[in-house]
């Protein structure tokens, strides 16, 4: 059985795409790479084909994830057909991931703060507006909500 996620964020060149680098590097850690797949993308077309904000991409490698190759895109139709997480980094993001939905979708729509026990409402805070040291808070964040994600999916999928 195979599972996959998609991290989505607004414009996929902070938070989505330094998601799936942390999520993609536990995964191999965990040995799972063969049953559970990782993507991101966002809810905006302004940054597709750009690569990740370099912002983000120094504060993975000083945590020793490697995001650089990641180009961003938008969420499209087969991001629902494959997915069995659309995990969104905030509420205006979750509303447009739930609203794009096709009718019937049977997977997860979800605020990512859920696997982090942030509670219903909590968010990843986009740091793409704030001074460099915030990513690194932010890379902090997704590394628990990760490791929650991953444990959910391990005990829902793979017992």
């Amino acid at each position: 059985m195979s599972v996959h996620v998609v991290f989505v964020c607004l414009g996929n060149i902070c938070r989505s795409p330094s998601a799936q680098g942390v999520l993609e590097k536990l995964i191999v850690e965990a040995g799972l790479e063969n049953s559970i797949t990782v993507d991101s993308c966002g809810t905006a077309a302004f940054n597709v084909g750009k690569n990740p904000d370099p912002r983000a991409v120094a504060a993975c490698q000083r945590k020793g994830y490697d995001i650089s190759q990641q180009i961003a895109r938008q969420i499209n139709d087969d991001d629902y057909s494959k997915a069995d997480y659309v995990i969104a980094m905030d509420s205006i993001n979750l509303m447009s991931v739930k609203a794009w939905a096709p009718k019937g979708y049977q997977g997860t729509l979800s605020l990512f703060m859920r696997f982090a026990g942030g509670g219903e409402h909590a968010q990843i805070p986009d740091p793409y507006y704030q001074e460099a040291d915030k990513f690194d808070g932010v890379i902090s964040v997704l590394e628990k909500a990760c490791a929650g994600l991953l444990d959910n999916i391990q005990e829902t999928h793979m017992n």
